[in-house]
This record gives C-alpha cells, sequence and structure tokens, in this order.
C-alpha cells in the first residue's frame, strides 16, 4: 500500500507543503526515519469526530502562549 508512498523525514520537511495538499486529497505516506517506520500521515475519516479537550481562547482571547501553559503546568 505504502510502497509508492515511502518517504523520509527530511523529504517531509522539504517537501511539506505538497505532502500536504496530496494528504488532503485522500494520499498517504508512510514517514520513515534511519529507513525505519515511525508515523503514517492521513486525512481524518469523515465518520472521525474530534473532541474538545480544553479551548485556551475561552480562558483568554486568541488563545495563550505556550510557555504561558508550559508555566502553569
Amino acid at each position: 500500500m505504502f510502497k509508492d508512498n515511502l518517504i523520509t523525514i527530511k523529504e517531509l520537511r522539504q517537501d511539506l507543503p505538497s505532502i500536504i495538499n496530496k494528504v488532503k486529497r485522500g494520499g498517504e505516506f508512510l514517514v520513515l526515519k534511519k529507513s525505519q517506520p515511525v508515523f503514517r500521515l492521513s486525512s481524518p475519516k469523515a465518520d472521525e469526530t474530534w473532541e474538545t479537550v480544553i479551548d485556551f481562547t475561552k480562558i483568554k482571547k486568541g488563545g495563550i502562549e505556550i510557555n504561558e501553559l508550559i508555566k502553569a503546568l
């Protein structure tokens, strides 16, 4: 399935906009690091639902900076 869609992390970084567009159109990629698979890129399925865990825009308009979040933890 992934034979033609194997990419390295380096290739992912160098061609990210193009790869994102391919994934949006239904493409999938198996990403390799040192010739070993580390993760798969694919678009979410239509029937998948996402749950909001926390909405930082409700805490502060525009959200909060990551540094603020880390300090709070």
